[in-house]
């Protein structure tokens, strides 16, 4: 599966890594469910997700899309094994999105917590930091000083 330019999947450690930038809106939501969905059909295997929304600038979604994306991942993930989903947010908007996911997905295999620290992730999620940091890619100052956070 050809995974888009914001997603890495680490086989050897079980690990997607997803960094949206620019906007976050329901098209990139539903964007990353889709592919998080083929890959969990395709691999059949569990493995973790960790979201990286720094270098996102803005967002335009609504409390309804995220009941409705955290109820579909709850019902289509089932009853298979327990999994990580880590968020790494510094907007306040971004934050209280992934705590409603969080608290949604709550008493499912789906083990979701939102961090402002990338080492406590990193840490929570047993996986080098180094993983976890984006490839500075050329951007904007404000942007590479965001991937050290």
């Amino acid at each position: 599966m050809k995974l888009p330019p914001d997603v890495e999947f680490h086989e050897d450690i079980r690990l997607l890594v997803y960094r949206p930038r620019g906007l976050v809106n329901k098209a990139a939501v539903n964007k990353i469910i889709s592919v998080v969905g083929e890959l969990e059909a395709t691999l059949k295997e569990p493995f973790n997700r960790f979201s990286d929304t720094v270098a996102a600038d803005a967002v335009d979604l609504n409390f309804e899309h995220i009941i409705r994306v955290s109820l579909y991942r709850r019902l289509f993930y089932g009853n298979r094994p327990p999994i990580k989903s880590a968020i790494l947010a510094t907007d306040a908007t971004l934050i209280y999105y992934g705590k409603v996911h969080a608290l949604l997905t709550q008493g499912s295999p789906i083990n979701v917590l939102v961090f402002q620290d990338r080492k406590e992730a990193a840490k929570w999620l047993g996986v080098p930091i180094e993983l976890l940091v984006a490839k500075a890619s050329g951007g904007s100052d404000k942007a590479n000083r965001r991937n050290q956070t």
